[in-house]
């Protein structure tokens, strides 16, 4: 993805700027910018967020993204005003339901990228909205944000990863409650649960998740990144199968120019000056 600026900042849109999108110091911010609908999500916003996240995650000079919306919600949905939504999933359905390929939606593309990302809720989050802020690694919320799980009240089910995500956030009773009962969380609840890292002021959101975004940034990129997929592979994985592939994957980092510096820092009381490499 090619940017419109020398410092990568640029404004991309399918429909009147309704993603913004915009490095710098090595932190991409990914920003729903639709607030006269609640930061909903059209069609098209759904295959444009997947080639942002796909985008920042592909820079080498990204380190961390944040995930924000505009205005105060950080997303309330899917638009299901407009009909491109359920006439896709329709037509699939109608053509085969087996084909059904889910593998660069927004969801998945989240779960699988390896840079990290924090979901700065600015506002309430409610159904995909409130599955997006759930896949990402980090939440930051404001004192005054939801997060609805409005599903069930919907007829439908947390279609987005929330039935994956959420019992091994909480356990199975509290997620069963939550999502049975299309349970609306405040703030205060979300932060006792550790649904979110840190409740802050609503006009604090921006700055403390730049501020944890730049000191990610700071570490060994490629030791971050591997730290993630281990992570993320563990949860699948038996402990001795675990502990192999940590080891394999300690290998090429012990011959990285990151772990010297990392090691040289370490030794002469420095900052590290970490390069990726």
């Amino acid at each position: 993805m090619t940017s419109t600026s020398t410092d990568h900042n640029s404004a991309i849109s399918d429909e009147d700027d309704a993603m913004l999108y915009k490095v710098e110091d090595h932190v991409a911010t990914i920003t729903f910018n639709r607030p006269d609908q609640q930061n909903t999500i059209s069609g098209a916003m759904l295959h444009k967020f997947s080639e942002l996240l796909l985008a920042a995650d592909h820079d080498v000079d990204v380190r961390a993204i944040i995930v924000t919306g505009t205005g105060k919600f950080f997303c309330a949905g899917l638009d299901l005003r407009g009909s491109d939504i359920t006439n896709n999933l329709a037509n699939k359905k109608r053509r085969s339901p087996t084909t059904l390929d889910l593998r660069n939606t927004p969801p998945t593309v989240l779960h699988n990228i390896d840079t990290p990302t924090i979901a700065a809720l600015n506002g309430s989050a409610a159904g995909y909205g409130m599955d997006l802020a759930l896949g990402c690694d980090i939440r930051i919320m404001a004192d005054s944000a939801k997060l609805a799980a409005a599903f069930t009240a919907r007829g439908v089910v947390p279609e987005s990863g929330g039935t994956w995500i959420l019992p091994r956030l909480i356990g199975w009773s509290k997620a069963s409650e939550i999502i049975f009962t299309g349970k609306t969380l405040v703030a205060s609840e979300c932060e006792e649960m550790g649904l979110v890292s840190h409740v802050v002021n609503n006009n604090e959101v921006g700055a403390r998740a730049l501020e944890m975004a730049k000191q990610i940034a700071s570490m060994a990129p490629l030791a971050v990144q591997s730290s993630k997929r281990m992570m993320r592979m563990s949860m699948n994985e038996t402990f001795n199968d675990h502990v192999h592939h940590v080891f394999l994957q300690l290998l090429p980092l012990f011959q990285s120019d990151d772990f010297k510096e990392g090691m040289a820092s370490f030794m002469e009381k420095r900052d590290a000056d970490f390069k990726g490499q």
